[in-house]
C-alpha cells in the first residue's frame, strides 16, 4: 500500500506541474471540502464528548451510537477522500458492527469497550485543528492574495477615507504602497496555486498518521483474533464430536435397530416358508414396515445433517420449507442475490430452526416473521426472526440460543437478541461473507 501511495504522490505532483492553474484550483476546490468537513467533524466529536460525559444518566446510552457512527461515517469519508486524491491508503480495521437488534446499552458498551472508538474521537477532536489548518492555508491565501489585488486598485482611496489600511503586515497610505500589495495578493494567489496540492497530500498523510492502527493496538487486536479463532475452533470440535455421537445414536437406537429386527423377521421367515406360508405373509408384510420405517429415519437423519431442499434449493427455500412446517404462522421474506457458501448456508439453516423452535416452545408466540438481506458495503447477511411472543428469552439461559451463537461465531457471525418482557423477540444474526452464483428461486 505504500507504493501505490507513493505513485499517486508521484502522479498528483507531476499533474499540478504541468496544468499549474488547473490542479491548483482543483486543489483549492477538495480544500474546500477538506474544511467542510473539520467543521462537521468537530460537531460530531463535541456531541460524542456529551453523549459520553451524559453516561450516567438515561441520555447517554441512547445518544452514544449515533455519536460513534457519526464519527466514524466522517473518519470513512475522510479515508476515502485520501486514498481518491493523494493514493494515500489509511487502514480500516473495522469488525463487523453489534446488529441494529441489539439494544442501545449494549452497543454503547461494546464501543466503550473498542479502542477505535477513542482513536477517532481523538481524531475528531484534534483533526478540525491540525487537518483544518493545513485544508484551510490555500483558502486562507487566496482570500488574502484578493484583499492585495483589492487594495492595489482601491487602496490609495481606502487610506485616504480611512485614514490608512494594512495587508497584512504592509501599511498601504498611499497609491505607491497600494501597487506594492496588489503586487504581493497577485504573487499570493499564485502560491496559493502551488500550495494547494501540497497541503491536499500533507492532510491525507496527516489523516493515515492519527487514524491509521498503532503497533499496540494491530498487536492487541491479533491477540484477539488468536482467542477468537481458538475458542470457535473448540466449539466447532466440540459440535461436530456432538453431531457424531448423535448420529451414531439415532443410527443405532433406530434405523440399526429395525434393520436387526428385519433380519430377524426374514430369518424366521425362511424357517416357516415351508411349514406355515400364511404366517410367512404376515411376517414379510412386518418386514416390509419395518424397512420402510427405517428408510423415513434414515431420511430425517439425512435432513438432520444437510437437508436436500438446502442442497439443491438454496436458503432461501429451505427457510420457507421451515416456515411450512412451523407450528407458527410464519412470513418470509429475502433478498439475497446470490448464495453464500455451503457452510455458512448450513449455519444460518440451522439457526433459523432453532429460533424458530424456540419461538413455538417457549415464546407462546402465534405468529413470526424471517428476513434476510444481504448488504453489499458491509459483505455481510443479516437474517432477522421476529415473533410476537411474550419474550424474556436470554442467551444465557439455556442451551438453544448459545448453540447458534456458537455455530456464527465459527464464522466470525454474530447473534443479537432483543427480547423485553412482553415481546416481542427479535433475534438477529450477522455474518459476514462473500455471495457467488445467483440465486435460482424467486424470493
Amino acid at each position: 500500500m505504500k507504493e501505490a501511495g507513493s505513485r499517486g504522490d508521484r502522479g498528483d505532483r507531476g499533474f499540478s506541474l504541468k496544468q499549474g492553474p488547473a490542479a491548483g484550483l482543483r486543489a483549492l476546490r477538495r480544500s474546500l471540502v477538506l474544511s467542510g468537513l473539520s467543521v462537521a467533524e468537530s460537531l460530531a466529536g463535541l456531541l460524542f464528548g456529551l453523549a459520553v460525559s451524559a453516561l450516567g444518566t438515561g441520555l447517554g446510552p441512547a445518544l452514544l451510537p449515533g455519536a460513534a457512527r457519526n464519527v466514524r461515517r466522517l473518519a470513512g469519508r475522510q479515508r476515502e477522500l485520501a486514498r481518491q486524491w493523494s493514493g494515500v491508503d489509511v487502514p480500516e480495521p473495522y469488525e463487523p458492527a453489534a446488529p441494529a437488534a441489539a439494544s442501545a446499552a449494549d452497543r454503547g458498551r461494546a464501543l466503550l469497550k473498542d479502542a477505535r472508538t477513542w482513536r477517532e474521537w481523538r481524531w475528531a477532536t484534534v483533526d478540525p485543528v491540525v487537518g483544518g489548518a493545513l485544508a484551510f492555508a490555500p483558502i486562507a491565501l487566496v482570500l488574502s492574495g484578493l484583499w492585495g489585488v483589492f487594495l492595489g486598485f482601491e487602496g490609495g482611496r481606502l487610506a485616504h477615507e480611512w485614514g490608512g489600511v494594512w495587508f497584512g503586515f504592509l501599511p498601504v497610505d498611499g497609491p505607491v504602497t497600494a501597487a506594492i500589495a496588489g503586487v504581493l495578493g497577485v504573487c499570493e494567489l499564485g502560491l496559493a496555486l502551488w500550495v494547494a496540492p501540497r497541503t491536499v497530500r500533507a492532510h491525507a498523510r496527516w489523516t493515515r498518521r492519527i487514524l491509521a492502527p498503532g503497533e499496540a493496538e494491530r498487536m492487541a487486536r491479533m491477540t484477539d483474533r488468536i482467542e477468537h479463532l481458538s475458542t470457535t475452533r473448540s466449539h466447532a470440535a466440540d459440535a461436530r464430536m456432538a453431531e457424531i455421537r448423535r448420529i451414531e445414536r439415532d443410527l443405532h437406537d433406530g434405523a440399526q435397530a429395525r434393520l436387526v429386527a428385519m433380519g430377524m423377521t426374514l430369518d424366521a421367515a425362511e424357517h416357516l416358508l415351508e411349514k406355515n406360508p400364511e404366517a410367512v405373509r404376515g411376517l414379510l408384510a412386518e418386514a416390509r414396515k419395518s424397512s420402510a420405517a427405517a428408510l423415513e429415519e434414515l431420511r430425517d437423519l439425512v435432513r438432520g445433517i444437510h437437508p436436500p431442499v438446502l442442497a439443491d434449493r438454496g436458503l432461501p427455500d429451505a427457510v420457507r420449507a421451515l416456515a411450512m412446517v412451523s407450528p407458527l404462522t410464519t412470513e418470509v421474506a429475502f433478498e439475497v442475490p446470490g448464495r453464500p457458501e455451503p457452510p455458512v448456508e448450513s449455519a444460518l439453516y440451522f439457526a433459523v430452526s432453532e429460533a424458530l423452535t424456540n419461538a413455538a416452545k417457549h415464546s407462546g408466540a402465534g405468529r413470526a416473521w424471517i428476513d434476510a438481506r444481504y448488504e453489499d458495503a458491509a459483505g455481510t447477511l443479516r437474517l432477522t426472526v421476529t415473533d410476537d411472543g411474550h419474550g424474556g428469552a436470554d442467551v444465557t439461559r439455556g442451551t438453544g440460543l448459545r448453540g447458534i451463537e456458537r455455530r456464527l461465531a465459527t464464522f466470525d457471525g454474530v447473534l443479537a437478541v432483543s427480547s423485553p418482557v412482553g415481546g416481542p423477540t427479535i433475534v438477529t444474526m450477522e455474518v459476514p461473507c462473500a455471495l457467488s452464483s445467483p440465486r435460482t428461486t424467486s424470493c
